[in-house]
């Protein structure tokens, strides 16, 4: 009976013994420490492919995949200490498209002669959010809770040049870019987006400050996209000459506040659910 207590009683230590060991056989740092950054990914991708080796589906390369909710923002942490970090996440965007089409010469009957059309787009995106995270418990799996405030900016401006000009025998532009017959510039008006977010969530360090973690959010979200222009191209026969005539666009804004805020006129979504891969480095 004593040995058999004994041997129990050993089990205990030795189990609460390697519960504690939070070190790699190399003696590597299972969790992260002070001074420590990180940066997070989707991790839906990684456990997709762990998942496929097993099964008959065949794995499938992982891709390092934006957080959810968060389209095209890097999200990272740097470590203040082992139970305090500090969340950023940023984005900064500009982009341009140019697209041809070729359509008939009104001035010519060959129908071989063609002359050009030309799309021009672009647009920006801004998003800049910066938070404080807690953290708590003593093994690989770790409890956090915190919370981070965003701002985001945008805007976008497309301009559309005709080959054809506008004359009292073609009074408006061929329609080939999906804006109407004539349409010479289609302006958004600029959004803001603002958000503050509370969230709590655990994760798992699988290897030495390589975690998994699931986090969920409950915030406050506004949007506001500012009224855009439209300016439209046509023959006038008051003045015999091409008239360009600009009309404004409506705006729109929302307001919500609810578990894991998502503004959706604006294309800068808050933080919504999330399930990450973790790099501590």
């Amino acid at each position: 009976m004593k040995k058999t207590v004994m041997i129990v009683a050993m089990a205990f230590v030795s189990a609460g013994v390697f519960a504690q060991d939070l070190t790699s056989k190399k003696g590597e740092p299972m969790l992260p420490e002070a001074d420590d950054w990180a940066i997070g990914f989707d991790a839906a991708p990684f456990l997709n492919f762990a998942g496929r080796m097993l099964s008959n589906a065949g794995a499938t390369s992982p891709s390092a995949a934006y957080v959810s909710g968060m389209p095209y923002s890097i999200m990272g942490k740097m470590f203040k200490d082992e139970k305090t970090a500090y969340r950023a996440m940023i984005r900064i965007g500009n982009w341009s498209t140019k697209s041809d089409f070729f359509t008939d010469d009104v001035t010519n009957t060959d129908p071989a002669i063609k002359v050009t059309d030309s799309e021009k787009a672009g647009g920006h995106a801004v998003v800049l959010g910066a938070g404080m995270e807690m953290r708590r418990g003593k093994t690989r799996l770790q409890g956090y809770y915190g919370g981070m405030a965003w701002i985001g900016l945008a805007g976008s401006k497309s301009t559309y040049e005709y080959g054809n000009a506008v004359s009292s025998t073609n009074t408006t532009h061929t329609n080939n870019f999906g804006q109407g017959a004539g349409v010479t510039e289609n302006k958004a008006g600029g959004s803001f987006s603002f958000g503050l977010r509370g969230f709590i969530g655990c994760e798992y360090f699988v290897l030495p400050k390589i975690s998994v973690g699931a986090e969920y959010g409950w915030g406050i979200g506004f949007s506001k996209a500012g009224e855009g222009e439209m300016s439209v191209e046509a023959f006038d026969a008051a003045s015999n000459a091409p008239k360009t005539t600009t009309s404004t666009t409506g705006g729109s804004s929302t307001f919500s506040i609810d578990t894991d805020i998502q503004g959706q006129s604006t294309g800068l979504s808050g933080p919504s659910g999330q399930l990450i891969i973790n790099f501590h480095f």
